[in-house]
């Protein structure tokens, strides 16, 4: 029987450090669920969870002798994961060794050739394709691994090697034939949020983006579509994560959970038909708000809605190709409230060609909005998107360390646009200063202010899966990422 071991490499990051923050890793165990579908039997190693290093989690997987491991990495992460990498390749040098993840998804050759230890880079969404590559190990195909769909691999011929790009894998078409994430190949009762004793409900109804902001790269990771789960298949987790893993608080980490508005509407009537008591946190565009889907939502247990809005500057706004409208955030967030419902709003300082006083306008226009809470980055352009292309066609990229790609450290050559790095880094403290720190915001929030302070100190504040990072919270997307 082959053998596969998923690994989520530790993460450094403020937020699980400072705040707490125990995710379960969402997109090992979608590909770990395809995986033992298919028949194998599959092992996760969670050194977020563990809290290990590489060499600790290089002993677990020797101890597990597996024929094929997968690694996950955002940018940030790319080159701590190359180290996990390295220390596998030293005790398994026959073990085949595969990453995922919208970082590698985008730049399949610089990957592998940044890392010869590496044998494959699994592009795009990994379901299927890391089935495949399972299957055809087990089988010793001859072909392979070049004749998997989806995949960036080194290709052999006598002494001489060279880098093959696989076709492309078709997406998904119906998402309800995938099986529920793994959850039971982790110890799922062990992840908290924040030091607290909230389970870590994380799930995804629905895949893509049918809009093409210039920030993000999900419209083009997924080819601009939208798939969506039927509701049944939805609150079916929704019934699994509330009866047996008894975690009430989840949070639908879809790109746009409100684009459509039916079937939005058929969960929310779908999870109050079975009795659920959960609560969950769910997203939309500012411009697709429905006072009734609202309603219903809120009856079925939506406590929070997230809004990306961006920036308080038209000018910025349409730089960013946001499409929508400043009176459509307001609109938005009324709504919300209205419908007794929290409000999240994220911000984007520092988008190139945007001014010193529209960052202020985009301060002033959180402060103006007044929701519950808001989170300000710093903009980051990440490899798959638009304003990465053109920052690194006109050179204007300041560095290719990948570790500041964190959407709290500057990288782009701000100089070109008449502002310093340091002016950014200062506007995204004055943001959370301004905002937090306003009388009485804290005092009506007492349970807040531990995550206010560490934030405040560190330069953000994450008090929800950080959207703004299309990197951050695509660590919880599956393309084996």
């Amino acid at each position: 029987m082959t053998r596969v071991v998923f690994v989520n490499p530790f993460d450094s990051s403020i937020s699980t450090r400072g705040l707490g923050l125990k995710a379960p890793p969402l997109h090992l165990m979608y590909l770990a669920g395809a995986v033992e579908q298919a028949g194998f039997s599959p092992h996760i190693i969670d050194a977020n969870l563990l809290n290990a290093t590489p060499d600790k989690v290089t002993g677990i997987i020797e101890g597990l002798h597996p024929d094929l491991v997968g690694l996950t990495a955002t940018t940030a992460t790319i080159s701590r994961v190359f180290q996990y990498i390295k220390k596998i390749r030293d005790v398994l040098p026959e073990c085949f060794i595969f990453i995922g993840g919208p970082h590698v998804t985008f730049l399949p050759a610089e990957t592998l050739a940044g890392c010869r230890e590496l044998d494959a880079v699994v592009i795009g969404e990994g379901e299927e394709t890391v089935v495949d590559l399972v299957k055809s190990f087990s089988i010793t195909d001859p072909r392979w691994p070049d004749a998997v769909r989806g995949i960036a691999c080194r290709h052999k011929d006598g002494d001489t090697e060279r880098i093959v790009v696989t076709p492309a894998r078709p997406l998904i078409r119906d998402l309800d034939t995938l099986p529920f994430p793994a959850r039971h190949l982790v110890p799922y009762n062990e992840y908290k949020l924040f030091d607290n004793d909230a389970g870590a409900g994380f799930m995804i109804t629905s895949r893509g983006c049918t809009f093409a902001c210039n920030y993000c790269s999900s419209s083009h990771l997924m080819g601009g579509k939208f798939r969506a789960r039927s509701p049944k298949n939805v609150v079916d987790e929704v019934e699994e994560l509330a009866v047996k893993y008894h975690v009430a608080n989840l949070e639908f980490l879809d790109d746009n959970f409100m684009l459509n508005h039916s079937r939005a509407l058929a969960i929310g009537r779908e999870i109050r038909a079975r009795g659920l008591d959960v609560s969950f946190v769910a997203s939309s565009r500012v411009n697709e708000v429905n006072p009734e889907v609202l309603r219903e939502l809120k009856r079925a247990g939506m406590s929070t809605i997230y809004y990306g809005v961006e920036s308080g500057s038209m000018k910025t706004l349409e730089l960013m190709n946001k499409r929508i409208t400043l009176s459509m955030a307001e609109d938005a967030v009324r709504t919300a409230k209205d419908c007794g419902i929290s409000v999240l709003t994220s911000f984007i300082l520092g988008y190139p060609g945007e001014t010193y006083e529209d960052m202020d306008a985009t301060i002033r226009f959180a402060i103006h909005l007044d929701p519950d809470y808001a989170q300000f980055t710093i903009l980051t352009p990440y490899p798959g998107t638009p304003i990465f292309r053109e920052l690194k066609e006109k050179n204007l990229l300041a560095t290719d360390d990948w570790d500041r790609y964190t959407v709290t450290d500057p990288v782009i050559r701000y100089e070109s646009f008449g502002l310093t790095p340091q002016q950014v880094s200062r506007k995204l403290t004055e943001a959370y200063l301004r905002f937090y720190l306003r009388p009485g915001y804290l005092l009506r929030r007492p349970g807040l202010l531990k995550s206010v302070l560490f934030g405040l100190y560190h330069g953000y504040i994450r008090p929800a899966f950080c959207r703004s990072d299309p990197q951050g919270w695509y660590r919880n997307l599956p393309a084996g990422r």
